[in-house]
C-alpha cells in the first residue's frame, strides 16, 4: 500500500532548490550580462558619460556580434555555483526559519505570517549570500569583462578557478569577501520578497478559485508577481553590488587591500547619487528585470517540478 508523502528534509530542499536555480541561470544569465555592463556604464561620470551600450537588447546584440555565444554567457561556470548555493539556501531552509520565527512568536508553525515569511526571507538570504560571495564575486567581474567593448575596470580571468586563485594571490584570502555586506544587503532585500510575494499571490490565485494549486499556470502567475516584487525592492542594492565587486583596487603598506572608489555600500550609494543622480541607481533596471523576471518563474516553477518529481522517487506513488 502506498503511503502517504513525508515533508523533505533541509538537505532535500537545498538540493531540489539549489537544482532549480542552476536550470533558470542558463536561460537568465544573458541579461544578467547586459545588466553588469549598463550599471558599470558611465560609473560616478555626471550626465552619464559617453554610452557605449544605448540599452540592454544593445548591450546582447553588440556581446554576441563581437565575443559569440561565450561573450553573452560570461561568468556562467561562476554563477552555476553561486545559484546553487543562494538558492539552495533561499529554498532549502526558508521554510525552517519561518517555523522557528512563527515559534518565537508562540503561533502554529503551518501559519503564514507576513511578519515572519519577510523574516525568514531575509534571514535565508543573508546565509545564501555569505555562502556565495566569492563566487558572485567572480562572476560580476567576469561578465564586466569585454575585449571590444569595454566598460569599467577590466580584469580578464580565464575560469572560475583561475578568477579564485588570482584573487587570493593578488588581494589575500580577503580579496573573496570584498563587496559581502553589499551582498548581503542585496540579496535580504530580494529574499525578504521573492518567496513571500511567491506564496501570497500563490495564495491568493488559489484561495479565490482562478486556478488550482498544482497548476503550472499557477506557478508561473506567482512567480511572475515575485520577479516583479524582487527587481522593484532589490535594483539599488543590486547596482551598489556590482560597483562595490567591480571598483579598482589598491595595497596598502600593511598589506590590506582597499577599493579606490567606494568604502561600503553606504558611500557607493551616495556617490552614486551625487554624481548620476537616483536614476543611477535604477541603471540596468530594464536588464534586471530581463533576468529576474524568468530567473524566478523558472526557478520556482521548477522548483515545485523537481520536488514532485523527487518525493515520486523517493516516496513511490502516494495515497490519494
Amino acid at each position: 500500500m502506498a503511503t502517504p508523502s513525508r515533508p523533505l528534509s533541509t538537505a532535500e530542499s537545498f538540493m531540489c532548490g539549489g537544482l532549480a536555480a542552476c536550470v533558470a541561470v542558463t536561460i537568465s544569465n544573458p541579461p544578467e550580462v547586459a545588466k553588469t555592463r549598463m550599471q558599470l556604464q558611465g560609473e560616478l561620470v555626471k550626465g552619464g558619460g559617453e554610452k557605449v551600450y544605448k540599452n540592454a537588447i544593445d548591450v546582447l546584440v553588440k556581446t554576441y556580434k563581437n565575443e559569440g555565444l561565450r561573450g553573452i554567457q560570461r561568468g556562467l561556470g561562476a554563477a552555476y555555483i553561486y545559484q546553487a548555493l543562494l538558492n539552495g539556501s533561499r529554498l532549502g531552509f526558508y521554510d525552517a526559519f519561518r517555523r522557528e520565527f512563527n515559534a518565537l512568536l508562540s503561533k502554529p508553525a503551518e501559519l503564514q505570517l507576513a511578519s515572519t515569511s519577510i523574516a525568514a526571507g531575509a534571514a535565508t538570504g543573508v546565509v545564501g549570500a555569505m555562502m556565495g560571495n566569492p563566487l558572485f564575486l567572480v562572476k560580476a567581474r567576469m561578465q564586466a569583462y569585454s575585449p571590444a567593448l569595454a566598460v569599467g575596470t577590466q580584469r580578464y580571468y580565464k575560469s572560475t578557478w583561475d578568477a579564485l586563485s588570482t584573487i587570493v594571490r593578488t588581494e589575500g584570502p580577503r580579496g573573496l569577501v570584498r563587496g559581502l555586506d553589499a551582498s548581503m544587503l542585496r540579496t535580504a532585500m530580494g529574499s525578504s520578497v521573492q518567496l513571500p510575494s511567491y506564496m501570497w499571490a500563490k495564495g491568493q490565485i488559489v484561495s479565490n478559485g482562478l486556478l488550482g494549486p498544482d497548476s503550472p499556470w499557477t506557478y508561473l502567475a506567482s512567480s511572475s508577481v515575485s520577479g516583479l516584487c524582487t527587481c522593484i525592492v532589490m535594483q539599488p542594492a543590486d547596482t551598489t553590488l556590482t560597483r562595490m565587486y567591480n571598483q579598482p583596487t589598491q595595497v596598502l603598506p600593511n598589506g590590506r587591500t582597499v577599493g579606490l572608489l567606494y568604502k561600503n555600500p553606504l558611500d557607493c550609494l551616495w556617490k552614486t547619487l551625487q554624481a548620476e543622480g537616483p536614476l543611477g541607481w535604477y541603471k540596468g533596471s530594464t536588464a534586471h528585470f530581463l533576468r529576474i523576471a524568468p530567473h524566478t518563474i523558472v526557478t520556482l516553477t521548477a522548483n515545485e517540478f523537481i520536488i514532485k518529481l523527487y518525493r515520486r522517487w523517493r516516496d513511490g506513488p502516494v495515497e490519494s
